[in-house]
Parts: C-alpha cells; sequence; structure tokens
C-alpha cells in the first residue's frame, strides 16, 4: 500500500506548458520529491494534476452499466433505480437497504471511492507542502496555486466524511516507504476542521471570477459555494449564509427561459457550456476527455435499435413514477424534453424510442447520440439555484423569513413556473409562511431543482428527514423523521444506512481502522 500511494503521487505530478480549455497533462512518474518542486510550473502542474482526479470524478464520470458513484446514494430513496441492478449490485442493495449483509460485495465501489480520494489528497497535500518553498517571480501565482491545492485537500475530504463519518486524516504527503501510512479514523468534526480551514484560506485567495472566465479553473466563488455546502451539511446555518450570499452576490446569474421548449433554462444548460449559472464545472471534449456513457444512460435498452452510435443502452439511473410526482403541473422541468423524456425520433432514420418510464433528457448530449458517440457536455458540480436554495434556507433557520430569503427562493420557483407567476408573487407568498413551513419549501425545491446532479441523498442525511412525495397529488411532498421511515422501494431506514461500510479490503490492510456499525 505504500507503493502504491508514493507511485500515485509521483504519477500524478504532470508538468504543464499551458491552459487553453483543458488543463494539459505530461505524466513524471520519474522523479522524487525533493528535486521536482523546483519551479513555478512544478507547482502549476501538481495542481492540474488534481482537476481530474478524486471525488469529483464521483460525479462527472459515468458508467455503462452503473453510472456515477455519486448517484448510488440517491438510489437509497428508492426515488431513481438502475435497470442493471442484477448485474451492478451495489445499486441493488442500495435500493433495498441491504448493505450491511453485502459488504464484501460492495468492497470495490468502497475502494474506488476511497482510494481515488486518497490519492488526490496525498497529492494536494504535497503542493500544500512544497509550494509555499518555491521561489517564484509572481507571489500572487503562488497563492493561488496553493489555494486551488487546499481546495481540492478539502472537497475530497468533504466527499470521504459524508460517505463513510470518520476516517484517517493526512495532512503530510506519504512521499517515502518510511512515512507513517496506517492511521486511525479521527472523528468527523476534525475532518470537517480542516475542511473549513483549507476553504476559508481559498476564497480569501482565490479570483473574484466566474469558472469560464477564469480559465476554467478555481475561483473564490467555488470555493464560497463548496464551504457553503460543507457549513449546511453540519447545519451552521450562519456560515452557511454568509457563503452562500458570498455566491449570490457574485457575477453568477440564473440562465433565464427564452422560450418553454428547445430554448428554455434547463435545455441551455443541457446544450451549453460556460452559462453563468455554472459555478463548477467538469470539462469534455470529444479529443482528450468525453464524457463517457452519460447520454447513452439518458434512454432504456430498447434505443439500441434506433442509434448506431453506442452499444450499451441502459437507464442506470432513471426516476420512478412517484418521484416524478415532485413537480406541479404548472413545473416546466416535468414537461417532456426539459429535465426527462420519454420519446425521440432519430432524424437521420427517423426509427423512434419510447418508454413509460422516464429518461433523462438533461442528460443528452445530441451530437454525440446522433453521428459522434462521444459527449462534449461539461458536468455541472454547482449551480447558481444552489447559492439561492442554501442562502434561503440558511437565512430562514437563523432570522426567519425574511423578504432577502423568500426572493432568493422564489427566483427557483419563478423560473420553473409556466403560469406566469412572477418572483414578486412567489416572494409575496413566501414571506407568508412559517420558518419551518419555508424550509420545508426550500427542501421540496431542492427536491426539483438538483436531483440530476446527486444532490438528494446529502440533503435527506443533513436534515434527518425523509420526503414523502404523494402518489396521488402532483406537488405534493411531506416529510417524516428519515430513521423508521420506508424508502419508496418499500424498505426501512435504520441507522446504519447514513454512512456506507469501509471495505474490508482497507481494513485488511489497516487493522488499525474498524468498521461503521452494522456492517459485516
Amino acid at each position: 500500500m505504500k507503493n502504491k500511494l508514493f507511485l500515485l503521487l509521483l504519477a500524478g505530478l504532470a508538468l504543464t506548458t499551458s491552459c487553453n480549455k483543458f488543463l494539459d497533462e505530461n505524466p513524471s512518474s520519474n522523479l522524487s520529491l525533493i528535486s521536482y518542486y523546483e519551479n513555478e510550473g512544478q507547482a502549476e502542474a501538481t495542481v492540474n494534476a488534481l482537476y481530474r482526479r478524486g471525488s469529483p470524478l464521483r460525479y462527472s464520470t459515468t458508467g455503462s452499466y452503473l453510472g456515477s458513484t455519486a448517484s448510488i446514494n440517491t438510489i437509497l430513496t428508492g426515488y431513481f433505480t438502475n435497470s442493471y441492478e442484477g448485474q451492478e449490485r451495489v445499486t441493488l442493495f442500495a435500493r433495498e437497504l441491504t448493505r450491511q449483509q453485502n459488504t464484501s460485495v460492495i468492497s470495490p465501489t468502497m475502494n474506488t471511492i476511497w482510494d481515488g480520494a486518497y490519492e488526490a489528497i496525498n497529492i494536494a497535500n504535497a503542493g500544500v507542502k512544497y509550494i509555499p518553498q518555491i521561489n517564484m517571480v509572481n507571489e500572487t501565482k503562488k497563492n493561488t496555486l496553493l489555494a486551488e491545492a487546499k481546495f481540492f485537500r478539502a472537497y475530497n475530504y468533504f466527499y470521504l466524511v459524508k460517505t463513510f463519518g470518520a476516517v484517517p486524516l493526512y495532512t503530510l504527503p506519504n512521499e517515502t516507504l518510511n512515512d507513517p501510512l496506517y492511521l486511525e479514523r479521527t472523528e468527523a468534526t476534525k475532518i470537517y476542521e480542516l475542511i473549513e480551514t483549507d476553504l476559508k484560506s481559498a476564497v480569501e485567495v482565490l479570483p473574484a471570477k466566474t469558472f469560464a472566465d477564469n480559465g476554467h479553473r478555481i475561483t473564490k466563488y467555488v470555493a464560497a459555494m463548496l464551504l457553503a455546502d460543507v457549513y449546511l451539511q453540519q447545519s451552521k446555518f450562519a456560515d452557511a449564509a454568509t457563503m452562500a450570499k458570498i455566491v449570490v452576490n457574485s457575477p453568477h446569474k440564473m440562465t433565464q427561459n427564452t422560450d418553454f421548449a428547445e430554448n428554455s433554462a434547463y435545455n441551455l444548460l443541457r446544450r451549453t457550456d460556460n452559462l453563468d449559472e455554472v459555478i463548477y464545472a467538469q470539462e469534455f471534449d470529444d479529443i482528450i476527455a468525453n464524457s463517457g456513457a452519460r447520454t447513452a444512460t439518458a434512454f432504456s435498452s430498447s434505443a439500441v435499435s434506433v442509434f448506431t452510435t453506442y452499444s450499451i443502452f441502459e437507464r442506470v439511473f432513471g426516476p420512478t413514477k412517484q418521484f416524478l410526482n415532485v413537480y406541479d403541473k404548472d413545473d416546466l422541468r416535468i414537461k417532456p424534453n426539459q429535465f426527462y423524456h420519454w420519446s425521440y425520433t432519430n432524424p437521420i432514420n427517423g426509427k423512434k424510442w419510447t418508454s413509460e418510464d422516464a429518461g433523462i433528457w438533461y442528460y443528452v448530449d445530441e451530437q454525440a447520440l446522433l453521428t459522434t458517440g462521444r459527449g462534449t457536455k461539461d458536468w455541472n458540480f454547482y449551480r447558481y439555484p444552489e447559492a439561492l436554495l442554501t442562502a434561503a434556507e440558511s437565512i430562514a433557520k437563523t432570522t426567519g423569513v425574511s423578504a432577502e430569503a423568500a426572493g432568493y427562493l422564489a427566483q427557483v420557483k419563478a423560473r420553473a413556473n409556466t403560469a406566469g407567476k412572477s418572483v414578486a408573487a412567489f416572494t409575496a407568498e413566501l414571506q407568508g409562511l412559517s420558518a419551518e413551513n419555508f424550509v420545508k419549501e426550500c427542501w421540496k425545491e431542492r427536491l426539483r431543482e438538483l436531483p440530476l446532479e446527486y444532490k438528494m441523498w446529502d440533503d435527506i442525511v443533513r436534515t434527518k428527514m425523509f420526503p414523502v412525495i404523494s402518489t396521488t397529488e402532483a406537488g405534493k411532498v411531506d416529510f417524516v423523521p428519515l430513521i423508521g421511515a420506508k424508502n419508496a422501494s418499500g424498505a426501512t431506514f435504520k441507522e446504519s444506512d447514513l454512512l456506507w461500510p469501509i471495505s474490508p479490503d482497507e481494513i485488511q490492510r489497516n487493522n488499525k481502522l474498524t468498521q461503521n456499525p452494522g456492517y459485516q
């Protein structure tokens, strides 16, 4: 394991000569760390290596049968299913809430999450240690690279602590075979302390630009959005509001509807990169790195006979009919070819795909679907509506339902409304709610706006409340205590369902680790 981590660290150190749409990489694995950190280019190479490694890939990388690793969390709710769960049994055990009896079966997925995050953390730790020692003419560039390294260390630890709870805490790189590798688990509060410290530092240093305007590098607003998310996950609402409002008051803004059809905001988000709404994204193109099977997962398997660009089509992350009832009849997001779709006619051969179960239109890249088989649309990690919803909920939890909080929530609601209801009308209506009911409206809107970016389970865990979506009344959602509630597949939530197990393989390597309660 020590050899593995050390080699991963060296392999992650990449030399770069330019930064156009992508951060160019040319790995150098034959260097020692002592000789490596000598100049600005090597510092930048270290940070560039972090942009396409570790926990961000859990969201942005899509497999033909498993989908994105992060999507499995949503499947725990029973509101989304994987059509290939007979093979990808981690999704079956997630939906049935039987992971506790199947720890060894889901171990490969846990290894992927654990190894990828700690590889990135080790590289980030090297950057945090050595970048301050490098002599650079441009001190601002030096501080920016250090802040980016801290951002990615925080991002990866945040994903780990949400997934496993207490995890080993490394703040120095494993550089030699003599460095201590096998550490005990550190309590989650200590992990969060490091995450907060890293992100506070990054917010202070990074440039106040949009992600697109900053050459697709991490910005002040990306760090503030992640920190708002970190605070929200811990119910630190005043701090979450402060960070979210930094993003709300930034150059970022919501994409507006030109119409309610192909030029709706949701279709623009589906097919357009670099919109001001996008706070942080993973870049893809058809040459350096395409988006894999994402477009093919937007259809059921019958699409194989309709299109020739992908050999496999599987609805590996599909909403149930009950989940779709979260939207009321006037909500644009539930209309065909907005977030979801039920039919598509291939304009080249005239063949038609239809399905009673909704596919995810938001994942469709039509150029890839019809001609190239290589998706180029970037993956959006954070969007401006999430900042608005975080700010609205956090303000209400801290100081009550103000016009400011109501206005933030109203913006998200109004964009999705097809009946002509204005932001002002929504704001006035929302201000009449109690703080408790207003917060529930924020939760409902997060369910409607963010499900396809895999945010649902985080909200359920932090609130300890499960959304019960009506099967008969469109738009009606109640919330019940999570533990003891039944998910949409009829399985009952237990305390042990809040965390995933640590891989038995990792415990075998490190006998200082203990398993999460309830798992084999």
